[in-house]
């Protein structure tokens, strides 16, 4: 049994012979808006964007605020065995940011068969990455020199009740 085209249940695509007739495009003069008879709203969105002066100098470079919202991202992750953010406690030797917002991560780990070993270089990477302005991040992982409590923070060794 074919129903006429009318009476389908389902809406198919028409055939490319079909005469297809397109509604026509939605305009924003075409809304209507209750209070634009009270106050008519002018096109001011863009106007600060527009006017706004481009930041002083490259954000990359040594103590750039690139770099400075890296180190911050850092000290945000903690060694799961020392109550300590790994910035504090030594383990990042070296924070770059290049021109071109490249962020390079010299770290270490307290011993090679820190239970981290695994993750904690890619958790350090992910969380650069992922500072607002940073293209790409890279993390080294070096053994040489060997981390050791000299290395923390003053700090770190306070709350550590070191000092």
């Amino acid at each position: 049994m074919n129903k006429p085209q009318d009476e389908r249940e389902f809406v198919a695509a028409p055939a490319p012979n079909d005469d297809v007739v397109k509604p026509p495009r939605a305009r924003v003069e075409d809304a209507v808006d209750p209070d634009a008879a009270a106050s008519p709203r002018e096109r001011d969105y863009l106007e600060g964007f527009l006017h706004q002066k481009p930041a002083e100098g490259p954000a990359g470079g040594a103590g750039g605020e690139l770099q400075t919202a890296v180190v911050d991202a850092l000290k945000e992750i903690y060694d799961p065995e020392i109550p300590v953010n790994i910035y504090d406690l030594g383990l990042i030797y070296g924070v770059e940011v290049d021109d071109e917002a490249d962020a390079t991560i010299t770290m270490t780990l307290t011993t090679p068969h820190c239970p981290v070993a695994e993750t904690m270089p890619g958790e350090v990477e992910l969380r650069a990455a992922s500072v607002p302005g940073i293209r790409d991040a890279e993390v080294n992982l070096v053994w040489d020199p060997p981390w050791s409590p000299e290395k923390m923070s003053d700090e770190a060794r306070l709350e550590l009740g070191m000092l």
